[in-house]
């Protein structure tokens, strides 16, 4: 199944850019981190290694196989006039918003449901375990979640109508914000408040990666915050001092190996350290 050449231009144009933009990204976190997460540059290269060949491998599957998959239903869809956006005729700038609005609010379920599902939250909990949080962290999932996010996109697609040059667009700005709101870097606070209150920034998506429960189940928006708004799991905290990454249980160097993140979702987490039982016991940080 071959793609049309439009859309190759496209998907080669989207791999360029997001590699670019992940360079300059590693380079603003390794001039001004966040939080200092590395006690050697051996230690970074170790986890960037780890987590980029993760993302290598989803970016294969999803590129040999599921893209064309989703031109050809896209292509489908608009032949047979199938699908939301082909039955409500709207002008064509409405038209790119509704499709990115649509996308984005499937993308805050999917990542909802991943947290609330035992079975899905397996594989998700290989995202969240990465205790160093940085730009290479949007590369970390498992090749499972990813091919079943890539076969619910199937219907998806058909169900909302949408061409594909508007599936390449969103994917690309979720790409460019994913890796944004990974990266081991902190905004100035104006200007974190500012941009907060349309996209997921960097502050606001460390609150989800927290190792305390209530805030890691907020801040599920991937793109645009207006969802975690709407649905009444919208989160800040201004002050990310004592803010701790990752998930109890799944430190062991054994377990953040690449071999150890494919095992993953299928083990139990390991017994508690003493500071980790001491911290279950504790109240939690309070909500900025």
């Amino acid at each position: 199944m071959s793609l049309p050449e439009d859309t190759t231009s496209l998907v080669r144009y989207r791999a360029a850019a997001s590699t670019l933009w992940l360079l300059l990204l590693l380079v603003w976190e390794s001039l001004a981190p966040a939080i200092h997460a590395f006690r050697s540059r051996g230690d970074r290269g170790r986890h960037a290694l780890r987590n980029l060949l993760l993302g290598g491998i989803n970016a294969a599957l999803t590129g040999l196989v599921f893209v064309a998959l989703w031109s050809w239903t896209s292509a489908w869809a608009a032949g047979n006039g199938i699908g939301l956006l082909h039955v409500v005729s709207l002008p064509p700038p409405l038209r790119w918003c509704a499709a990115i609005l649509l996308f984005d609010l499937w993308t805050y379920l999917w990542h909802r449901a991943g947290h609330r599902l035992p079975h899905l939250w397996g594989f998700h909990r290989v995202h969240h375990s990465d205790a160093s949080m940085d730009v290479t962290t949007a590369n970390r999932f498992h090749a499972v979640e990813i091919l079943i996010s890539s076969v619910l996109r199937i219907p998806l697609i058909a169900l909302l109508g949408l061409h594909m040059p508007e599936v390449v667009l969103y994917e690309t700005l979720l790409q460019f914000v994913v890796q944004f709101q990974h990266a081991n870097i902190r905004l100035p606070a104006p200007m974190e408040a500012l941009l907060r209150l349309v996209v997921v920034t960097p502050g606001l998506h460390r609150v989800h990666h927290s190792r305390w429960q209530p805030e890691t189940d907020s801040n599920f928006s991937s793109l645009l915050t207006v969802w975690d708004r709407l649905f009444g799991t919208f989160r800040v905290r201004e002050d990310e001092t004592g803010l701790r990454l990752g998930l109890d249980g799944f430190d062991d160097e054994r377990q953040q190996r690449f071999a150890g993140l494919w095992r993953m979702p299928f083990l139990r987490p390991g017994p508690p350290t003493s500071d980790e039982a001491a911290r279950s016991r504790a109240p939690g940080p309070p909500s900025g």
